[in-house]
């Protein structure tokens, strides 16, 4: 947007959106962000762009478009290499005290040019609403479905008891999300590093308790799958079954009652366990990244992962494999029947 048009659409637009990106050697996807970024049609706005410690050509790129926009993008650097819910963290200090609305925009994903313009029409029509939701295209994958439509805006407690309750988990990833900044500078830190890597969700659960939750019925954010997030290398290891397991442990009876909080957890915890159990015996037993990755999140929410909590569920695994392997056996020669 040229600069003059910038000024004028800044004008009649007073409320000061915030974007944030931090990023660590993405030099692959970095420009097409934070181009996306430069084309909303919402003209009041700042960009924080925070370096931790890239390697790659990701400052190069960075150092081009904030002297292309030095009244708009601002680039700063970590002293010294972060987590990455630490550099999330971070990021989210950098943000104007009059900043209204803030959106995450992670480094190898972008924005549709209406994205930021819908979301805050209906959280300005809403001064409930802390949380803004759209659908998100996941790679070819159309996601954040399940709302009939319109559906504009539905209590922070409603949205919760859809997850544990129906599955439908409305939160996506920060990218897919607009918060009210007053959120952003009520938290600090704003995600619990001990919850990585579903911290986000963890935070918006917590959110939810006092705001409500608004969504747009159009695609207005893009994620990518195929790529090295950390998410991606996690999910052979059935990461949704600890993630609905954990957010029950942490989060369930905000939400639902002593019978549905029993019900609901009972299941969750005999699909994770005897997963867990499962690939114990076979799938994954030596795999050590494995069973780091579930022991961290079984931690989170003070459950410790040992033989003596599998124990009971070691045996039915067994039981179940050897099932498997009778039925497939069945199927394969069908004359010995």
């Amino acid at each position: 947007m040229p600069k003059d048009q910038s000024a004028q659409a800044a004008n009649s637009q007073p409320l000061l959106v915030s974007y944030v990106t931090p990023f660590y050697n993405n030099e692959e996807y970095l420009g097409e962000c934070i181009e996306s970024v430069l084309r909303q049609t919402y003209g009041n706005w700042e960009y924080i762009l925070l370096n931790n410690c890239s390697t790659d050509n990701s400052v190069q790129i960075a150092e081009h478009y904030s002297r292309e926009h030095p009244d708009r993008i601002r680039l700063e650097h970590n002293s010294e290499f972060l987590s990455q819910v630490q550099n999330f963290n971070r990021v989210f200090r950098f943000i104007s005290p009059e900043s209204r609305y803030c959106k995450f925009v992670q480094a190898d994903d972008w924005l549709f040019s209406d994205c930021v313009s819908r979301m805050i029409e209906v959280a300005e029509a809403h001064p409930s609403v802390g949380i803004v939701g759209a659908y998100q295209l996941e790679g070819n994958e159309i996601s954040l479905d399940g709302l009939p439509y319109p559906s504009p805006v539905l209590p922070g407690r409603e949205v919760c008891r859809l997850y544990f309750l129906q599955g439908t988990y409305l939160f996506g990833t920060p990218t897919s999300l607009l918060l009210r900044s007053e959120l952003v500078r009520s938290r600090d830190p704003f995600y619990e590093e001990r919850y990585a890597p579903f911290e986000d969700g963890h935070a918006c659960f917590d959110l939810m308790r006092n705001w409500n939750y608004a969504f747009v019925h159009q695609v207005l954010t893009y994620s990518r799958r195929q790529n090295d997030s950390i998410l991606e290398r996690l999910r052979p290891f059935s990461f949704d079954l600890l993630l609905r397991f954990s957010m029950l442990v942490a989060h369930g009876r905000d939400f639902l009652s002593e019978q549905e909080f029993d019900r609901c957890l009972s299941v969750a915890k005999r699909r994770y366990f005897r997963y867990l159990a499962r690939s114990a015996c076979a799938l994954h037993g030596n795999n050590k990244e494995f069973w780091e990755f579930h022991r961290a999140g079984l931690a989170s929410v003070n459950y410790s992962l040992g033989w003596r909590l599998l124990a009971k569920w070691v045996p039915r695994a067994l039981i179940e494999k050897s099932w498997d392997i009778f039925w497939a056996n069945w199927d394969k020669d069908p004359d010995s029947r």
